[in-house]
Order: C-alpha cells, then sequence, then structure tokens
C-alpha cells in the first residue's frame, strides 16, 4: 500500500511540502487489516489545492477536481484513486445541515477535527512515521472509543459522529468512554439538523458490520434513534407481560445479527416488527399481533421515505416486512401451487425474504429451532424442484397478450387482462397447461363472456 502512495508523497515533498496517510487505512494498518482493492487511501499536506495538482499533476494519470473547493483532489494512478486534501477544520454552524470548511497548515489541528482518537492518527510519508497526538493506538489496544477533543465539542461539529460511534462500537468492538456517552445523551438533538441522505449513509455502514447489535442498542439507549428511527425505541416493549418473554427490540436486534450483512436484508430485519406496537392486543391466550405486517409494511415504507431511501430500496423492503409471516403456514399442507405463489410474490426477494425469515427464529428452544430449519430446508428443496421443472422463476400464462388476441379475434382491451389473469391463475394452481390445453381454456372462458 505505501508503495502505491510513495510516487505521489515524494512529488510533494520534493515540492517542499509535508503530507500524510490518514483515515481509517492507519487504523486498520495498525489492526493487521488487509487493505481491500476498493479501499479508500486519503493523505492530507500543507499544500493548497493548486499547489497539490502543480506537485502530483506531471505523474498522475488523471485528476478530479470537483472537490477542489473543500481542499480535496483526486488523483488517478494506476487502477488506484486517492484522495489528497489540504489540512483543514470543519464543523456546522448550529443551525445549518452543511459543515463550513476553513484550511489549515497543522497536522495536529487536523487530527483534531476528526471524530474519534483511534482516527485520528497519521502516517508521515514517504519514510513513514506515526503521528498520533490524541492517543488514538492505545485507545485501539484497549478497544476504547473516545474523541479527540471534548466530545461535547466535537459532537457540535457534526452531529453525524454521535451516530457514527455506534459504527466503531459494533464494527470494532469498542468500549464508548463515560463522557462520549453523556455527550450524546445531552446532544442527541443537534442530529436534527443534519440531511436525511446523511443518516441513511452512516445507518446503512452500521447495519453491514458483522454484528450490529451493540450499535443499535447505543442509539437506543442514548436516544439518537428518536431522532430518526423512533419505532426502535416504541418497539421496546414486552410481548408478554405475564410470562415475561423478551421484547421486541430485543428481538429485533436479534434477528439483524442473524441474517447476512447485506443491506436491504438488514434493513427489512430491522424493521419487519415495526407495527408490532399498534397491533398489540392482549387475550385469555396471552398477547396477539394481528395483521402486523400489513401496518408494518406500511410504516417501514414511510420511514424510508422519510429517510430518502430510493424508490427501489423502499419497495425491496416493503416487500419483504408485508411477506415475512408468509412462510410460518408452510408445512400444513401446502400444495404446489402455494410454493409457486409465494416464489411469485417475493419476486426478486426470493433469497433475501428466506435469508429473514430463517433468522426470524429467534427461539432458545433448540426443539422449535431445528424444526422450523427443518421445513426450511424442505421448502428450498421443492422449490428448487418446481424451479427444474416449471422455469419457476418466470411464472407466466402459457399464453401471452398477443397469442390471445389472434385466438379471440378481438383488440388490446379490458377482457384480454382478464384472460391473462385467468391463464396465470391456472398456471399457479397446476403449473404449465400446454399451449393447446390454455387455448381450449380460453375457450370456454370466453364463450360464458357477455359480448357487445
Amino acid at each position: 500500500m505505501l508503495d502505491e502512495v510513495r510516487p505521489l508523497a515524494d512529488a510533494l515533498v520534493g515540492a517542499g511540502h509535508r503530507v500524510f496517510l490518514v483515515g481509517g487505512i492507519v487504523r486498520d494498518q495498525l489492526l493487521g487489516r488487509e487493505l481491500g482493492p476498493g479501499a479508500d487511501i486519503d493523505l492530507t499536506t500543507d499544500a493548497t489545492p493548486p499547489q497539490i495538482k502543480d506537485a502530483v499533476g506531471p505523474i498522475a494519470d488523471a485528476l478530479w477536481t470537483q472537490g477542489e473547493r473543500f481542499g480535496t483532489i483526486g488523483v488517478k494512478l494506476g487502477e488506484r484513486v486517492i484522495e489528497i486534501t489540504t489540512h483543514r477544520a470543519e464543523s456546522y454552524a448550529p443551525d445549518s445541515r452543511k459543515p463550513e470548511v476553513a484550511f489549515g497548515t497543522d497536522i495536529v489541528a487536523d487530527l483534531a477535527r476528526r471524530d474519534f482518537t483511534v482516527n485520528a492518527m497519521a502516517l508521515e510519508l514517504p519514510e513513514p512515521q506515526l503521528i498520533d497526538p490524541f492517543g488514538g493506538a492505545d485507545d485501539l489496544a484497549a478497544k476504547r472509543l473516545r474523541t479527540p477533543l471534548e466530545p461535547s465539542v466535537s459532537f457540535t461539529d457534526d452531529p453525524l459522529r454521535m451516530l457514527r460511534a455506534a459504527r466503531f462500537i459494533a464494527g470494532y468492538g469498542l468500549e464508548p468512554d463515560a463522557d462520549l456517552v453523556a455527550a450524546v445523551r445531552a446532544n442527541a438533538h443537534r442530529l436534527e439538523i443534519v440531511s436525511a441522505e446523511r443518516i441513511r449513509d452512516e445507518l446503512d455502514k452500521l447495519l453491514q458490520v458483522a454484528d450490529p447489535s451493540a450499535g443499535l442498542w447505543f442509539v437506543v439507549d442514548t436516544g439518537l434513534a428518536e431522532l430518526f428511527l423512533p419505532e426502535l425505541t416504541s418497539m421496546r416493549l414486552e410481548q408478554d407481560p405475564i410470562h415475561h418473554h423478551k421484547d421486541v427490540l430485543a428481538h429485533t436486534i436479534a434477528v439483524v445479527a442473524k441474517t447476512q450483512p447485506e443491506r436491504l436484508v438488514r434493513l427489512a430485519a430491522l424493521l419487519h416488527d415495526v407495527g408490532k406496537p399498534k397491533t398489540r392486543s392482549f387475550t385469555d391466550g396471552g398477547v396477539t399481533f394481528h395483521h402486523h405486517e400489513v401496518v408494518g409494511a406500511r410504516m417501514a415504507r414511510d420511514r424510508m421515505q422519510a429517510l430518502k431511501y430510493s424508490a427501489d430500496d423502499v419497495e425491496a423492503v416493503r416487500k419483504l416486512v408485508y411477506l415475512h409471516l408468509r412462510f410460518h403456514g408452510y408445512g400444513d399442507g401446502w400444495t404446489d401451487s402455494a410454493v409457486r405463489r409465494f416464489v411469485r410474490d417475493a419476486g426478486d426477494q426470493y433469497d433475501r425474504l428466506v435469508d429473514l425469515t430463517a433468522s426470524d427464529c429467534t427461539t432458545r428452544n433448540k426443539r422449535k429451532a431445528a424444526e422450523l430449519a427443518q421445513r426450511m430446508d424442505e421448502f428450498k428443496v421443492r422449490v428448487g424442484q418446481l424451479r427444474e421443472q416449471e422455469e419457476l422463476d418466470a411464472l407466466r400464462p402459457d399464453l401471452d397478450g398477443k397469442q390471445v388476441m389472434d385466438h379471440l379475434g378481438v383488440g388490446p382491451g379490458r377482457h384480454i387482462g382478464q384472460a391473462l389473469d385467468l391463464l396465470l391463475e391456472i398456471r399457479l394452481e397446476e403449473g404449465p397447461i400446454g399451449e393447446a390445453e390454455a387455448y381450449a381454456r380460453l375457450d370456454a372462458w370466453w364463450a360464458d363472456q357477455p359480448h357487445d
């Protein structure tokens, strides 16, 4: 990795500037984590943007200047893109959603503006020398999360850091300093000035660490969730106050941890039971949450739209929440038709739905867990068999619209849609019936229709 940035470092130092490797790459190097092919490499320097361009332009394969007014020049060397940024300090005005940026010349001042001590380290180049004015290496070894400045100052400068803390707690197994926790609780309301897009992106990053559990508990316990995902706090209720079953939030966080660390299935896991608080009722048999998947699907849609997720993301998660209970009746005489409908309704979310459904079992009863796992395995085998036999992923009627119109001798209209609906229903119930039989069924149906 150092070999990749050495030409840039030599060019900047040769032009009379100092240059440092900064960011997560320094932290991960100390942890012995390998640098992935798409990993970010960030340099900081006392050179101004024009000076950066003058120094590295002759050796770069390409330059990007879109971030120049913020002090950042993008450089391409071979297949690697590296960002070089002038030392800076940035902070939010009390009522602003955008940070104000000022350039500087001091590496320690630049590191002081960073979020946590474990990220406030630098390697001076070209001959690596660790710059660690705030004890980040010691904190990393002790698994401690602190801020370089007083936490209230750091979180006032950029309130998103409070949510980012959750990701580092979960992703690196760090224990937050007591002063940090207190500052988050006192300043949680400041998250209101951060844009929904930045909050959304940070939430996505948290959900994709191996086990987000500690981070999710942090955002609830500190009050941060109230600002961007209040449904989490609402789920902190006992399902059965008599038998004291685990509350909905504890179950939800356990489900998130069991799913694959993939963004959309993790979002669906986080939101799959958001409808329970609104649908909870008590009966002689205990507590019920009738139709919580229907209510929850609407709530998930609304929350994701508020967080500015794309329409495709919203629809994917809404579908997963709506369908997350569908499998639980399997084993009670499901026909091939029911299996076809499950696959048809899941569509391109089938694999995520299977993951969510399997992860939704968090019981400590080994017998029940084993029974669910066995039913799920049997179901997947059955789906595989039907896919081989029937092209299950392309469930369509045996005739298309043109064939229907040509056969009936009529043009487009409502009756063509009705005919295709009929043929699709037959396909779901009986599997492929072939064109000859489809035409016969179409004729029988058409004979019973009123014709003007």
